[in-house]
């Protein structure tokens, strides 16, 4: 049977287009288009779609406010349509907020082979939506950065805080794709100003990872950016992969430094988690600690698998807690993670490992 979708947005043109490109998969089926949320809330009822693809600029009610709405009243899998502009990646990432599953950049309409190219990611997108878990909202953001721990801040596992030795030669990557920019919120939040630096790979367009990058630094202790090319990683700052270039880890004396390649996409991802992973595995070895996340695909399942090898200590969000259980999976089923465990846990797991690292013998 096929899954039944239902376009929302107030473009007659991209109704269309969306419309033509779903239908022509034999396992997607349009049941319906509407033109604005008040005709959507209508069809909902009547045509019971499996999944919607909303946009967020619309007439008689904003993309937004319906999804809050909808999502409270009658949570379903939602892909938005967003358009390529500063405003529009800051309220992509509010719908991921309120329980959208994913996303989509507008498609160009300007030539025919801009269009084939998004056939594929769109089509995927809603067969990955269509598969996710429902996730409940989340509370809106506060927009002050927290406060930061006191230095070193002890805990219940750690009760000697971090040593300095391991605040500048640890390492964690984290790597995710769809769902992940809560998941990677959650992960960050839970950590202390004072942890090691923090490399990661989130699957998005360029204007949206220097969007996700400004949010998450008015959320968490640590300091949230995006990487550069040649910068020295520095303790307390997590740095995000922009997504015009993958990014990789080069060991300097003295520590460790960003690179970014405009090379030609891996596993059809640049940036890739794999390509931030395999660097580790050969850069950084015993000293790095590797997360894989939710997402849809394999991406970092193989360069987490050679990280681990390498001696790094690894670890995956379980299935229950993905919003789309793919690349953790992969991980697993091919021996990749050293432990699972859920998306809450995944941060105080990750501490206490670093505050253990020494009694555990690993290797500087």
């Amino acid at each position: 049977m096929a899954i039944k979708v239902l376009i929302v947005d107030d473009s007659a043109l991209m109704r269309s287009l969306l419309s033509e490109v779903i239908n022509s998969a034999p396992d997607l089926e349009v049941v319906g288009v509407a033109p604005d949320p008040i005709a959507a809330r209508e069809m909902i009822k009547t045509l019971a779609p499996d999944v919607l693809t909303l946009d967020i600029e619309m007439p008689k009610m904003d993309g937004l406010d319906f999804l809050a709405r909808l999502m409270r009243l009658r949570p379903m899998p939602v892909v938005m349509i967003s358009s390529l502009t500063r405003s529009g990646s800051e309220a992509t990432l509010q719908a991921l907020e309120l329980g959208a599953v994913d996303f989509l950049p507008k498609p160009r309409m300007d030539s025919a082979a801009s269009i084939e190219a998004c056939r594929v990611e769109i089509c995927e997108k809603v067969r990955a939506a269509y598969s996710a878990r429902p996730r409940v909202p989340a509370k809106p953001s506060v927009t002050s950065k927290p406060l930061p721990h006191a230095p070193f801040e002890a805990t219940r596992s750690n009760p000697g805080g971090l040593p300095e030795r391991v605040l500048q030669e640890k390492l964690v990557l984290i790597g995710a794709s769809t769902g992940g920019t809560e998941a990677i919120k959650e992960v960050l939040c839970s950590l202390p100003a004072k942890a090691p630096a923090i490399l990661m790979v989130q699957h998005m367009p360029e204007m949206f990872t220097a969007s996700f990058a400004r949010r998450l630094d008015g959320l968490c202790q640590l300091r949230v950016k995006e990487a550069e090319h040649g910068e020295k990683v520095q303790p307390g700052t997590a740095y995000l992969a922009p997504g015009h270039s993958h990014l990789s880890v080069r060991r300097v004396i003295g520590g460790y430094v960003c690179e970014l390649a405009s090379s030609e996409p891996v596993n059809r991802h640049r940036p890739s988690v794999d390509v931030l992973f395999n660097s580790a595995a050969s850069q950084v070895g015993a000293n790095a600690v590797g997360v894989i996340l939710t997402g849809m695909g394999k991406d970092g399942a193989q360069g987490l698998l050679a990280m681990r090898k390498a001696g790094a200590w690894t670890i995956g969000q379980d299935q229950e807690s993905c919003v789309v259980y793919g690349m953790p999976r992969e991980a697993a089923t091919i021996g990749a993670l050293e432990e699972v465990a859920s998306l809450k846990e995944v941060g105080q797991r990750v501490l206490a490992r670093l505050g253990g690292s020494e009694r555990r013998g690993l290797r500087a």
